[in-house]
């Protein structure tokens, strides 16, 4: 079930990490709206951002300690909670180890994909929730994808 345009919410400081998770993504074939690559020079962020919700199925919200103290991650967060087409399409990814409840109290009764460690073992368990296989970017040695197990 390939969505048709995820939302990606996170706050401006956990661009380095975004940035690779929509190349990831992209690369998987899932269509993302993310600010940093879809607004350009001239537009007026405030309505491409509301459009942009309006038109995506689902929300992927990076959870940081940054992302707490956002109130453009909270205004996006509630949009979704309160439009019936995001009812059990809100992906929360913990990033970073943050008090997520102050965004909202619904965040406890959703899976969280957690990100806190490997990246590759995150990207799975995301693109599982629509079906999609992982595969390693391309000329990346599998070792820096999958955890060294211990002998």
């Amino acid at each position: 079930m390939l969505p048709n345009e995820v939302f990606l919410a996170c706050s401006s400081q956990d661009q380095g990490f975004m940035a690779r998770l929509v190349e990831t993504l992209r690369r998987h074939g899932v269509p993302v709206w993310y600010s940093q690559t879809n607004i350009l020079g001239a537009q007026q962020w405030h309505d491409e951002i509301g459009r942009a919700l309006g038109r995506c199925d689902w929300l992927v919200l990076l959870l940081s300690p940054s992302a707490v103290r956002s109130e453009w991650v909270k205004r996006e967060l509630l949009f979704a909670l309160q439009r019936r087409r995001y009812q059990k399409r809100i992906v929360p990814l913990l990033r970073r180890r943050c008090r997520y409840d102050r965004l909202s109290w619904t965040l406890d009764s959703m899976q969280l994909v957690n990100f806190t460690g490997n990246f590759a073992a995150g990207c799975r368990a995301l693109l599982k929730a629509w079906g999609i296989g992982y595969q390693p970017a391309a000329g990346r040695p599998a070792s820096a994808h999958r955890p060294r197990r211990r002998l």
